[in-house]
């Protein structure tokens, strides 16, 4: 059987990496206002960004190496997502991200994120520093007081104990003590779902492939992938080629999560990989780069390819990040530095300039239930996945003036040209309702939507003249569930073949979404139960 175009499957009900490029969220952020008392900290403004679905942590990351280029302020990240594993990998990036210069070299670093990040296989030593930061995230995650000494920049206060056991497991599955390379082979289950989703079409993989590639991919702006770099990744779901091809044969972890499928009558749970196999994680960090010359073409052709210029952006992004132990001085804008009273400059960025609380899941609509947040945040973000969540209760926790940038399909291979029209229609739609209007000063853009506070729209000025672009110096900014998707947008989910073997639960309560589960035993193959499917997929329409 053919999986019909736009059913939109290839995007799995998981998400691994985002379908916009890194954005720098002080630029998308509204003025500051000095005379604003909830949003100073000890004389030091303050942005509170809360972000639904961001999934891989690439635009904090962004937001973090780019702060130097800005007047100083502290950041407050609030990231809600729709699985614990989401949030475990959030926790693993930052860990790796903010490792010690001393103990892990730039080049390293850089290479172990992108195959942690988008690769299906690693290589051996990757692998090994992948289960010591899970082993010891696994001891830090019950201990909140050992957690806060070593992990400053983290906050799991708000998620349930549950949750935070979840957590803990995942952590200890990640260490691979649990039956070795079987418990989560990782080569079987991405064949499979390649099968399912390409059905008759699978001995003609490539062709589907240069297809998407060319006809999509490229038509809507992302020229610099290339076509061996996709074909390799549709294949084997190795993205980033560091090394020989040899090298990568040990299972990413990572990227297992559990899903609740219906077998024999019953509900049971499985774990598998249920992510991206359609559009790769080429578009996060490897279609747009700062440095112009990555982008310049020779005979019609790009010169770089998107691996290429995604291990430069983020090599870029972690040297800019390892500038922190630093003066503002020596990062290399001097007009962007403020003195201290005695005339010194100012103390360098440290991990005591941002915090990032990770939210409870389905808790978007009744955060303003809570007066902490009701008109907290300066900006929202809301991933493609995550637009049925945005309500007139998700828009009261924004303040007065503030923006919400909402991640567009246009990276769906599956949907055709005019579903996509249609769920940017019906983005506006729902940003109306939530009390959001367009925001006419931002620049165009087909890969985000950009809105402000209605009731402040009138007062919007150029942000060139306030804090929409950075400094002149610094180079322009890039553009950029749990509950069912829209209803009149999309169709019945038709989820991926399952990848693994049940395991059957012993109780119902026992159900978790997002509970790690036991390696699969037996034979049959469950078959997918869409409506008890916890996990929202992709828009499809």
């Amino acid at each position: 059987m053919t999986t019909p175009a736009g059913s939109g499957a290839g995007f799995g009900s998981v998400s691994w990496w985002g379908l916009s490029p890194a954005l720098d969220l002080q630029a998308e952020s509204p003025p500051v206002d000095p005379d604003s008392p909830g949003h100073t900290e000890h004389g030091t403004p303050e942005l509170h960004v809360l972000l639904l679905g961001s999934v891989d942590g690439r635009h904090l990351l962004r937001t973090l190496a780019r702060a130097a280029l800005w007047p100083r302020r502290r950041f407050h990240f609030y990231v809600l997502e729709n699985n614990l594993e989401a949030v475990a990998r959030h926790m693993l990036i930052f860990s790796l991200a903010l490792e010690d210069p001393e103990k892990m070299g730039l080049q390293e670093k850089s290479e172990t994120f992108l195959e942690v990040w988008g690769n299906a296989l690693l290589r051996p030593p990757v692998a090994a520093f992948v289960r010591t930061q899970a082993d010891r995230l696994a001891r830090l995650v019950p201990e909140p007081d050992r957690l806060v000494e070593q992990l400053p920049w983290l906050s799991l206060g708000a998620l349930k104990f549950r949750e935070r056991d979840t957590l803990e497991a995942i952590f200890r599955f990640w260490t691979g003590g649990e039956k070795g390379p079987q418990a989560f082979p990782m080569s079987r289950l991405w064949d499979s779902r390649l099968r399912h989703y390409l059905g008759s079409r699978y001995d003609a993989r490539r062709g589907v492939s240069d297809w998407d590639l060319h006809m999509k991919l490229h038509d809507r702006g992302a020229r610099v992938i290339h076509t061996c770099e996709f074909r390799r990744w549709r294949d084997t779901g190795v993205a980033f080629e560091l090394r020989d091809s040899s090298a990568y044969h040990v299972p990413n972890r990572t990227l297992a999560s559990g899903r609740l499928l219906s077998h024999r009558g019953e509900r049971v749970a499985a774990r598998g990989y249920w992510g991206d196999i359609a559009t790769g994680p080429f578009v996060a960090f490897g279609i747009e780069a700062d440095d112009e010359s990555l982008l310049r073409t020779s005979n019609g052709q790009p010169v770089k390819t998107a691996s290429e210029i995604t291990q430069h952006n983020v090599t870029e992004m972690f040297r800019e990040m390892a500038a922190w132990g630093r003066p503002r001085a020596a990062q290399g804008d001097p007009e962007q530095v403020q003195s201290s009273r005695d005339g010194s400059p100012e103390p360098a960025l440290g991990l005591e300039s941002f915090t990032i609380y990770f939210l409870p899941l389905g808790s978007a609509q009744t955060l303003n239930h809570k007066s902490c947040y009701k008109g907290r945040f300066q900006l929202l973000y809301v991933a493609c996945g995550m637009v049925h969540l945005l309500s007139p209760e998700l828009g009261e926790c924004v303040a007065p003036g503030g923006r919400l940038i909402v991640e567009l399909a246009q990276y769906l291979v599956d949907l055709r040209q005019e579903q996509l029209q249609g769920f940017s229609a019906r983005v506006a739609e729902l940003a109306q309702k939530a009390g959001f209007a367009p925001h006419t000063q931002a620049r165009p853009s087909e890969t985000l939507a950009r809105f402000c506070k209605s009731e402040d729209a009138h007062r919007l000025t150029d942000p060139a003249g306030e804090s929409g672009t950075p400094p002149p110096e610094a180079p322009a900014p890039p553009l950029e569930a749990r509950n069912r998707p829209l209803e009149d947008l999309t169709q019945p989910p038709q989820g991926p073949a399952p990848t693994s073997e049940p395991v059957k639960l012993p109780s119902e309560s026992q159900a978790s979404q997002s509970e790690v589960l036991a390696p699969p035993t037996g034979s049959q193959t469950p078959k997918p139960e869409s409506d008890q499917n916890p996990r929202a997929p992709a828009p499809q329409l």
